[in-house]
């Protein structure tokens, strides 16, 4: 699973690198953000600018014009419809980010180099997750994104096996500036006795007996497969279920124990 999970997240990065332009464009323009401007067959309106910290930058002809808050595309039809309003006709103007203002984000939880990463461009979770190393084999299905906003902090819960094993990409959501990013630990269960391979397992949703059973290879040809027992914490003791059907749902932490037949 966690092969399939690496090579799905580098599938999508691949398919996300050949719309770097449309991203680019996307980008929305801040303070510290240094612009380049040009105007198609008008040198003299080349410039480079920075944007101010009220988010204006100064432009030959036009003077100041606000751009903070602003997409490049959106930025660039600004300045086209100022020029066009009596400067210049049918202007086509050019607008790129020479240099990005520090943008940061923190992913933590389980990916293999957790921390504090630049947000150079659009960066989407996938990519993020992608710059920390990828996930842990411990990683569980859900991230949660924080995101502080002028109404408070904003919390999205993101299911990873959608995103990744299904393809949902409208969960790939983009990171911004200042987000926190948690990717939780898996359940773990525990098959042990006679099964093939006894062993600790991943959790998965909807996790009975008979597929857990199956997830550690099977029984052997001595297990008593009516004796299988689940010890379970219960309020914090552990308890053990005997008798149980097949299709009994297995919890995070449960010990599935196997015993030998005598007959």
């Amino acid at each position: 699973m966690q092969v399939h999970k690496v090579i799905a997240i580098l599938l999508f990065i691949l398919i996300a690198s050949c719309y770097s332009t449309f991203a680019a464009s996307e980008y929305v323009v801040g303070p510290e953000d240094v612009l380049d401007v040009s105007v198609y067959d008008h040198p003299e309106m080349t410039s480079t600018v920075r944007v101010d910290g009220r988010g204006m930058v100064i432009l030959p002809l036009l003077d100041e014009v606000k751009v903070a808050g602003l997409t490049i595309g959106a930025v660039s039809k600004k300045i086209t419809d100022l020029l066009a309003d009596g400067y210049i006709i049918n202007p086509q103007v050019n607008v790129f980010v020479k240099t990005f203002r520090d943008q940061k984000a923190v992913i933590l939880g389980q990916v293999l180099k957790p921390g504090l990463y630049e947000l150079r461009t659009k960066t989407t979770l996938l990519e993020l997750i992608s710059q920390a190393g990828g996930l842990t084999p411990e990683a569980g299905d859900l991230a949660t994104l924080k995101r502080e906003t002028k109404e408070g902090v904003h919390e999205m819960k993101i299911d990873l096996k959608k995103l990744v094993d299904q393809g949902d990409t409208s969960l790939n959501v983009q990171v911004m500036d200042g987000d926190k990013v948690f990717i939780v630990k898996a359940g773990i269960f525990y098959v042990t006795g006679e099964v093939k391979k006894p062993d600790s397992y991943k959790y998965q949703d909807d996790l009975t007996l008979i597929k857990a059973v199956a997830l550690a290879g099977g029984f052997t040809d001595i297990a008593s497969t009516s004796g299988v027992k689940i010890v379970r914490k219960i309020n914090g003791k552990e308890e053990v279920l005997k008798r149980i059907e097949m299709d009994e749902p297995v919890l995070p932490n449960d010990v599935i124990v196997v015993p030998e037949s005598f007959f």
